[in-house]
């Protein structure tokens, strides 16, 4: 198989639909109740799934090594992988993620001072990789021409999601509040690389939020993204790097630093930042743990007690020293307490949700990511073709199929390149339906726009590519 025939591995002016107002609920919900884990009505209202059809399957049986031994050093979205490693979900779903503590964007809205509204942006960044802890399967590959859809009119957006372009695997989302408050959007490049003991994912790609009553838009980048032990011992997962938000209409700026491990994993978990106005002068810092929580202070008061931390600290760190020595046959996850003391004067941002008791057992699932595949009633009767929840390898690996999810899943891929060959054959390029490539306005960088028109329902020349 040639390069061409590779299947690509995504991990990682805009135009509003204001032409439809129909109520997507009032289209969808005629049914009474669903089966494999899902709610029911309650007086007028869905109430969605907290739990999947099926546990997740054992992978003890599954030598990842025997499989991964001949990629190292390689990048991953050139690879094609066995389903053993993947959730059931696509990736698309999981950048709909992103949208799990939406709240924090309609809080900014409503606040009059940029600093106050940078320090919201700040949590929500923080709280869009939140969901990443734990979760150690890949999501499957979205094809060329995959969508999602997401509207969540009790939370007040709606959000559409394409799979723009399969070499390179490249994601294009958007998302617009119901009341005209917020677009958010953006398009995700991930690059996968494995490094012997860990898979690293560098999220290529800027994610811009537009604060529209205020006319302020804020880009940035997500952190690195590491998962260890892939081969043995147990996964931990990790993020690192510096986070830059900018607000392109004040010059302010939050610089959020994602820590990693270290050698004693004192710092694993660790975000730690600052606002600083277009002087370059601190004005507010920002602390916490991404899989926990996240502060914010005054400068000086959080100076003063890192001053005190320091006299009072002593010889803390040196009963540590003998956690380093060690074989090389695992990434050892440090002990870490799972808590962030507050300096006294901080004002909590944002906290995360706690997971469901059964979460280890559904992929360690949030509650969000747990309804995200669920087909409510009606909603296949409007739903774009291409919406993959109606994918018929992640329905069938959800409920536990893993024969059937495997040989659909290899179906699909002969489909798409087939598809491609006939494309080649005939001289065709391929035509995105809801996104289009351009400059990002306010970065100048490339990216992905959406055009409009994908809540006005008109499917009827989407491809057909399950």
């Amino acid at each position: 198989m040639n390069s061409e025939e590779e299947f690509y591995d995504a991990e990682t002016g805009l135009e509003s639909d204001d032409s439809c107002e129909v109520s997507f609920k009032d289209a969808l919900y005629e049914g009474k109740q669903t089966s494999n884990g899902s709610a029911h009505h309650e007086n007028g209202v869905w109430e969605r799934r907290t739990t999947l059809p099926a546990p997740m399957f054992s992978r003890n049986n599954f030598s990842v090594w025997g499989f991964l031994k001949k990629c190292i050093g390689m990048e991953l979205s050139k690879i094609t992988m066995p389903i053993a490693l993947n959730e059931p979900l696509s990736f698309l779903q999981r950048i709909s993620e992103y949208m799990e503590h939406t709240y924090l964007i309609h809080n900014a809205c409503t606040l009059s001072d940029s600093i106050d509204r940078m320090q919201m942006v700040a949590a929500f960044a923080v709280s869009a990789v939140a969901s990443q802890w734990e979760r150690t399967g890949k999501p499957f590959n979205p094809l060329l021409g995959e969508t999602y859809e997401l509207v969540r009119e009790d939370e007040g957006y709606r959000l559409i999601a394409e799979q723009v372009s399969h070499h390179p695997p490249i994601s294009a989302f958007h998302a617009q509040s119901l009341n005209q408050d917020f677009e958010f959007h953006g398009s995700i490049y991930p690059k996968l690389k494995f490094w012997g003991k860990s898979v690293e994912a560098e999220p290529k790609g800027t994610i811009t939020l537009e604060l529209l009553k205020h006319r302020e838009v804020y880009t940035w980048t997500n952190p690195f993204c590491c998962v260890h032990n892939v081969i043995l011992g147990k996964l931990w997962i990790e993020q690192y790097g510096t986070v830059e938000i900018v607000n392109h209409s004040t010059g302010e700026k939050c610089i959020l630093n994602f820590k990693p491990c270290g050698m004693f994993g004192k710092e694993l978990h660790k975000v730690e930042g600052h606002i600083q106005d277009k002087s370059k002068k601190k004005r507010r810092v920002l602390y916490g743990k991404w899989t926990e929580c996240l502060y914010t202070v005054e400068p000086k008061v959080y100076e003063s007690n890192k001053k005190a931390e320091k006299k009072s600290g002593g010889d803390a760190k040196k009963h540590k020293q003998e956690q380093s020595a060690g074989g090389d046959d695992a990434d050892d996850m440090p002990e870490v307490q799972e808590t962030v003391t507050m300096i006294p004067g901080s004002t909590l941002l944002w906290r995360i949700a706690p997971r469901p008791a059964h979460s280890a057992e559904m992929y360690n699932f949030t509650n969000f990511a747990m309804s995200l595949n669920e087909l409510e009633p009606g909603m296949d009767e409007v739903l774009a073709p291409t919406d993959c929840r109606l994918r018929p390898d992640i329905r069938a690996m959800e409920r536990g199929d893993i024969d059937t999810a495997s040989t659909e899943k290899e179906r699909l891929e002969e489909k798409q390149r087939a598809a491609r060959r006939e494309r080649a054959k005939d001289e065709e390029g391929w035509s995105n339906r809801w996104f289009t490539q351009g400059n990002n306005p306010h970065t100048g960088t490339q990216d992905w726009l959406y055009k409009g028109g994908y809540f006005d329902r008109k499917f009827t020349d989407c491809p057909d590519i399950y």
